[in-house]
């Protein structure tokens, strides 16, 4: 007889062991698991990767952008003004020096201007004093329309100034200069005593305080995008006459088109580019503080003449300027700012006379 219990049992056991199998053997419970983990996402990056990549790809995409306009609009605005008609040239050693000349008699005086300025800034004062001096003013290298050729420092500026004394044969003139242009005549007056008949410094203590950019800026500013911000600056009638407000105050005229002109128009020049990098490079012209103190030596009339409000130097300056260098008290010229000789022509006109009268003939 056949057992019918043993066989329900085999079938039983078989039907365990496959239900075992199923559950139980590794063999065939790994790929099920494998593709558990293929389905699962994947692990989140940090916060901190995710936005320094998305960073970086928009700096990137900026950039790009930046770029494309920075040559798109340089060469929209390559075309280079005309200096204007008429201008008076003599040669000063290497460079041919533009220069201004007002009056016909009386004693000599020269107006040496400061950084970003030229021989018309002076135009309100010259216009005064042309009644009783003949003055002369000029474009220093790298500034106004003077040509322009490197290097842009203190040793080349007083080298031109003496050859244009030279030039137009002028013996001991007074000697006045602006911001920046004290270094100048201050240097000039060191080299060659005998050639000045007073010296006049005017909102500026010829001082070298390292003024001017870093020297990475030349290398963060670079070609293409130099040469656009720079235009974008000069381009912009409001950038200008903002600049020009806050060194100047309220008691200067506003700029009209032909004022916006004399200012904008130097740096749009041939070569005017160019010579901007080259000033950056070498910074704003000045002495060392033991060099500036050799001037009381010099035995020629002295005098310092600062806008009472000017912010580019310290309160003191002035008072220190002129012990620095031997002079009387300073002239301050009350609610005047960096820009006395537009804001205040007829007081540094003035102050220029009591100078002539003490000038060594």
């Amino acid at each position: 007889m056949i057992d019918q219990n043993a066989g329900a049992d085999e079938t039983g056991s078989g039907a365990r062991t496959d239900a075992g199998a199923a559950t139980d053997d590794p063999a065939e419970a790994g790929p099920v698991q494998a593709d558990e983990r293929a389905a699962a996402p994947p692990p989140r990056r940090p916060w901190w990767r995710r936005w320094g990549r998305r960073l970086g790809l928009t700096a990137l995409a900026l950039a790009v952008v930046a770029t494309l306009f920075s040559v798109v609009y340089n060469a929209a605005t390559a075309g280079r003004a005309k200096a204007p008609a008429g201008l008076t040239y003599i040669r000063t050693g290497d460079l041919m020096t533009r220069y201004r000349a007002w009056g016909t008699g009386g004693s000599p005086v020269v107006l040496v201007h400061g950084a970003a300025e030229s021989a018309d800034t002076w135009e309100p004062v010259a216009d005064l004093l042309a009644r009783d001096h003949r003055v002369y003013a000029l474009d220093l290298n790298g500034a106004g329309y003077t040509s322009r050729r490197a290097p842009y420092n203190l040793d080349h500026q007083t080298r031109q100034l003496l050859a244009f004394l030279d030039a137009l044969n002028l013996r001991r003139p007074l000697l006045v200069g602006h911001s920046s242009g004290a270094a100048t005549i201050a240097e000039t007056a060191l080299r060659a005593p005998n050639r000045a008949g007073g010296l006049m410094f005017l909102d500026g203590d010829a001082l070298s305080t390292g003024a001017g950019p870093p020297p990475a800026f030349r290398y963060v500013v670079v070609p293409p995008y130099r040469t656009t911000i720079l235009r974008l600056v000069v381009h912009s009638d409001w950038l200008i006459r903002t600049i020009y407000s806050t060194q100047c105050g309220p008691g200067c005229p506003r700029l009209d088109a032909a004022g916006l002109d004399r200012w904008r128009r130097p740096y749009q020049v041939a070569g005017a580019e160019a010579g901007v990098w080259g000033m950056l490079r070498y910074g704003v012209p000045g002495l060392t503080e033991s060099r500036l103190t050799l001037l009381r030596s010099v035995g020629v009339p002295k005098a310092v003449v600062y806008g009472a409000q000017d912010a580019v130097f310290a309160k003191d300056s002035a008072a220190q300027t002129a012990r620095r260098i031997g002079a009387p008290d300073p002239t301050l010229i009350p609610g005047a700012r960096h820009l006395t000789l537009i804001s205040a022509p007829s007081q540094v006109a003035r102050a220029v006379e009591d100078l002539a009268a003490r000038r060594v003939p």
